[in-house]
């Protein structure tokens, strides 16, 4: 979806995001912005880490059957 935007839709989305909030609130919106985006990606490997133990734990148990 993002690589169809291109470089004009980027200067054009930046330009709407100035208009809209102001130069002032930027720098907010971006620490909020990555701060999310942060959170995220740790829920995610978070999530992937606790199946990737269940799963081997579940082979272990198997194999000791």
């Amino acid at each position: 979806m993002l690589q169809s935007i291109g470089i004009p839709g980027l200067i054009l989305i930046l330009i709407l995001v100035l208009i809209v909030f102001g130069p002032s609130k930027l720098p907010e919106i971006g620490r909020a912005f990555g701060s999310t985006l942060r959170e995220f990606k740790k829920s995610t490997r978070e999530l992937v880490t606790d199946d990737l133990n269940e799963e081997t734990s579940n082979k272990k148990e198997k194999s000791v059957k």
